[in-house]
């Protein structure tokens, strides 16, 4: 049955959605996929040289043409879905600047550790540019200077414009949202 692979592949990109580490790449059902797209292409091709000397009678051999090419779309929507998940999670881990696990490293693909080490050169040559300004912040502008943040898990002692903070876990701050900003995004701290 044409699709069902396609099946998977959407079924395994909303399973990575929902995780916090990618898993292993699925290389057997990506090449079955595109294995299975090929092939409805060439059916496709075969289909249409059998209808150019057709009356418009022959809607059997129309319509194959119609659901081959159908299957193949749809197949390779599957596929850029997938492929386009797991790129904008290496995104994300790449603008937080978190540093991803060995496992994780071992999950990605050839093609995907590529991408991941020259996006992060990009990134890095971009930020290096903007020394002065955080591209990372929130493209919102803050309601309050002042935010309270609540302690996540201890990270030592931090430095800021106007003094030092200890992070210790559980405990609160009335601190600059500047100041804090990155630790949110790391997930250090929250806001109460």
């Amino acid at each position: 049955m044409y699709g069902v692979l396609a099946d998977k592949l959407v079924q395994d990109a909303r399973r990575t959605a929902n995780l916090e580490t990618l898993p292993l790449y699925p290389t057997d059902l990506v090449r079955a996929v595109v294995r299975e797209t090929q092939d409805q292409y060439q059916r496709a091709l075969a289909y249409h040289d059998s209808t150019d000397g057709l009356s418009s009678q022959d809607r059997v051999a129309m319509c194959a043409l119609f659901v081959a090419q159908l299957c193949v779309r749809r197949n390779k929507r599957c596929l850029l879905a997938h492929e386009n998940l797991r790129a904008s999670r290496l995104d994300q881990a790449v603008w937080a600047e978190q540093e991803l696990s060995a496992e994780t490293m071992s999950n990605l693909s050839a093609p995907e550790q590529v991408y991941l080490r020259e996006y992060t050169e990009l990134v890095s040559d971009y930020k290096g540019e903007w020394t002065e300004v955080d591209l990372t912040g929130s493209l919102d502008p803050p309601k309050e200077i002042y935010v309270e943040v609540r302690v996540l898990q201890d990270a030592g002692e931090v430095q800021t414009e106007y003094g030092v903070f200890n992070l210790t876990k559980d405990s609160q701050f009335f601190v600059r949202q500047a100041d804090v900003q990155r630790l949110i995004q790391q997930g250090f701290v929250q806001l109460i």
